[in-house]
């Protein structure tokens, strides 16, 4: 019994050693020369937005969808009373039934002055006259095809339909409210594709152009939870497509720009959600002075950052152990990492998984290979 319990105590032992020797790779802060560019924040908007209203004047009879409902291309959304435009309908109806019979009995009498004024007993002018009332006829009975035509749209115009496949944003109107062409009844929007909208102030219009023409803007994706309970690192995107309002604003002097994103990017993001757009100048393509310069950054790898609520921090190598450091961040460069502007020294050594080096007994373990050296970019001074 005593032999069986120095085994399983060894066990535990040797299990609770192997938990205490974890090791973790860390990496040396180093500074990096960068190049200048700079970050705003921006807003997720639909591509496909629309306010949909009637064409038809009436009473609102019923509406079929509220905010937040999905819908399918020619779906009824709103029914307006459509007493008048039936009763319209019945009126170019018998209009038409009437235009017809006297298209019929002119025919005949054309038909028949005809074959009277071929055997000479009718003159050549009662004969124009049956043919002239022929014509007029005619012309009655396409013009009531016509009025039934509009009476048959108008009636159309009662059924309010989605024009495209999308989502109800908001309703601005109720059963039994008025409608009249051009009131707003609702706003509807397309979830695919996506833009970020983001507005440039005048002062680094110049540099955003340059970033632009470089391919060099690129918008911050939010993290997402993930299966055990964190979050992802967030991602950089470049746009698949790039434009700007080629006015300025009045009040703001801002110019907006427009970015659609990918469609499996967009797929995660919601219109109004605001994110991070960052426009890149290479020196080469540089065309603002202020910016045709170079910046030393200190930067560590963006999942080497602890975050716990508003505190950011990093486990910095103490001895054989871990410390851990309160920094102050600053832009972060994607896949290059993150700018620390406080609380880090050049050659301190970094944990890269700070959720292992939080356990007692993490032990730093220094990467012979160093991470390839990536372009990133520094906020312009201002």
């Amino acid at each position: 019994m005593q032999i069986a319990s120095v085994l399983v105590g060894g066990l535990l032992t040797s299990i609770v050693w192997a938990q205490a020797a974890v090791q973790v790779p860390v990496v040396s802060a180093q500074m990096k020369s960068v190049g200048v560019g700079f970050e705003l924040d921006g807003v997720i908007q639909p591509v496909k937005q629309s306010t949909i209203s009637s064409q038809a004047s009436g009473r609102i009879a019923t509406l079929t969808v509220k905010a937040g409902d999905k819908v399918k291309a020619g779906q009824v959304l709103a029914t307006v009373d459509d007493r008048e435009s039936q009763t319209g309908v019945q009126r170019s109806q018998a209009q038409m039934a009437q235009a017809q019979a006297e298209l019929s009995n002119a025919l005949a009498n054309f038909n028949r002055t005809k074959e009277l004024q071929a055997k000479g007993f009718v003159s050549k002018a009662a004969l124009d006259t049956a043919e002239s009332q022929f014509k007029s006829a005619t012309a009655a009975k396409d013009q009531a095809n016509a009025g039934a035509k509009q009476s048959a749209l108008a009636q159309g115009f009662t059924r309010v339909t989605a024009p495209y496949d999308g989502w109800v944003l908001q309703t601005h109107a109720e059963a039994g409210d008025l409608a009249v062409p051009g009131k707003p009844l609702l706003t509807l929007y397309a979830p695919l594709p996506l833009r970020a909208v983001v507005q440039v102030p005048m002062s680094r219009a110049s540099t955003a152009t340059a970033a632009a023409n470089a391919g060099a803007i690129e918008v911050k994706m939010p993290s997402l939870p993930t299966a055990d309970g964190s979050n992802s690192p967030a991602q950089w995107i470049r746009p698949v497509s790039r434009s700007s309002v080629p006015t300025a604003d009045a009040v703001s002097q801002t110019v907006e720009w427009r970015l659609e994103l990918p469609t499996e990017a967009a797929k995660t993001l919601l219109p109004g959600q605001q994110v991070r757009v960052r426009f890149t100048v290479a020196n080469s393509t540089s065309t603002n002075a202020n910016t045709n310069k170079q910046a030393n950054r200190m930067v560590v790898p963006s999942t080497a950052v602890l975050r716990r609520g508003e505190l950011t921090a990093l486990y910095v190598v103490s001895g054989d152990a871990f410390a851990l450091k309160a920094v102050r961040l600053g832009a972060d460069q994607g896949e290059s990492g993150v700018e620390v502007l406080a609380g880090l020294d050049e050659n301190d050594l970094v944990a890269l998984d700070p959720v292992k080096a939080g356990l007692k007994g993490a032990k730093p373990i220094i990467q012979n290979s160093k991470p390839a050296a990536a372009s990133v970019v520094a906020p312009a001074a201002k």
